[in-house]
Parts: C-alpha cells; structure tokens; sequence
C-alpha cells in the first residue's frame, strides 16, 4: 500500500466514522505537498467509489486572517461533490460534520473551463457564468485541527459541505479582487464547475442552533445573501 492509499484509506474511514485521527506531518514528515495532494486524490477516489459526483472545487486559505488563524500561509484547494451541496439547513449530525467552522465566500459558477497554470483574473471573469453568495462549512479530520499545509491538503482541503444563496450575479458589473489560480496538478476548472473563491473573514466555530447570514454589497447596496443554519 501506497503513502496515499494509507492515509486516504484513513482520512475516508475517519470522516465515514465521524472521527479525528492524529495529525499526518507529526507521524511522517517526510510528507510533501506532493504527497498530500496524491493522498487528497485517493481520499476522492474513495468517495466516487461511493456515488459522490465531483461538482466543484474549492479554494481555501486565501486570506491573511485565515492564514494566520490557521498557521498555514499559502492556499490549498480541494474538491466539491454533491453530497457536500446543502439546499436548507445543515444538518450537523446527516453531514457527519466533526468540528464545523463557518465561512463567508464568494462562489463563481462556470460557463466555460479554465486549464492553468497562468489563468489571468480576465480570463476567470470571461468564463464565469455567475457568481453566487456562499458558506463554505470546513471541517477537518486532523485532531483538534492541528493542520499544516500538508494535513489540510491531505483532507481535501479541511471542506465539509457548502451553501449557495439564491441570487445569482453578473461578475462583469462587480468590482472583485483578482482570484488566485490553482497549482499545476492535473486539476482543470470545467463548465459548470461551482468554485469556491476563500473566505472574506475568520473561520467562525459553529454548533447545532447556530445560524450566520452574509450580505454581499456593492457601491449600491446590498445585491446578495446567504444562510448557513445549522441543526
């Protein structure tokens, strides 16, 4: 068995099981963001196996104020299945969610694919259908998340499931900061991607009864929102 399939295999039982499992860095370090994103690739493997569709994918660690929370100072990115879109509330316990954290995002609907490395900001907006307020719901099955960069990596990217508010906008009429671009890992953004762009703020910790509202605003007002109730 492979670095991979070992600690896929067990990021894939502890999530099924609602389990943490002991940071991977502290049991191997000779563990590189290679490494990672090849266990993240098995750990997806496994839920496909399962019927999970890949819808998505979701850039994270974008902000300074995450970064620094979180200790970890370059972004990952990770994939978005349909088991993880929730229409409504969350239900904590169904999403087998571990230790939830809130994040405020802006999400970009794709029309078109994206192949990078070196997708410019103009080429992002030129193939973005819509984009859409969101909740990213991060969770991690890395022990009290204890996360460097390979662990978030490994456990695709610490996401747990996601919400899309109902308005859907044009990116052309908004002012929006350049988006970061993924690695080169065989990865492609493809048409009808729903792709999550980072958090606008701190992770916030959430739990059963808690419910967080985003407004999105431009220059004229409010033009957006979003609802992450969790139950």
């Amino acid at each position: 068995m492979t670095k991979a399939e070992k600690y896929g295999q067990e990021l894939y039982e502890a999530m099924r099981d609602r389990r943490t499992v002991p940071p991977l860095m502290g049991r191997d370090p000779s563990l590189t963001i290679d490494d990672a994103y090849a266990i993240s690739l098995d750990f997806l493997a496994r839920r496909r196996r399962d019927g999970e569709k890949v819808v998505g994918k979701k850039i994270g660690v974008t902000s300074k104020a995450v970064q620094d929370m979180l200790g970890v100072h370059q972004p990952d990115f990770g994939f978005l299945t349909d088991w993880m879109f929730v229409e409504g509330d969350i239900d904590v316990d169904a999403k087998a969610l571990i230790a939830p954290r809130a994040e405020a995002e802006i999400a970009f609907i794709l029309k078109d694919n994206l192949v990078g490395p070196g997708v410019t900001a103009e080429q992002v907006i030129a193939a973005t259908a819509a984009i859409a307020p969101c909740f990213e719901i991060v969770d991690s099955r890395i022990q009290d998340w204890q996360i460097g960069i390979v662990d978030t990596v490994s456990d695709n990217a610490s996401c747990g499931v996601y919400v899309l508010g109902a308005e859907r906008l044009d990116p052309r009429a908004l002012d929006l900061p350049n988006p970061n671009t993924l690695g080169a890992y065989g990865v492609t953004l493809d048409a009808g991607d729903v792709i999550l762009s980072g958090s606008l703020v701190p992770l916030a910790p959430a739990v059963k009864g808690d419910r967080f509202d985003m407004i999105l605003s431009d220059a004229s007002g409010p033009i957006g929102s979003c609802t992450a109730n969790f139950v």
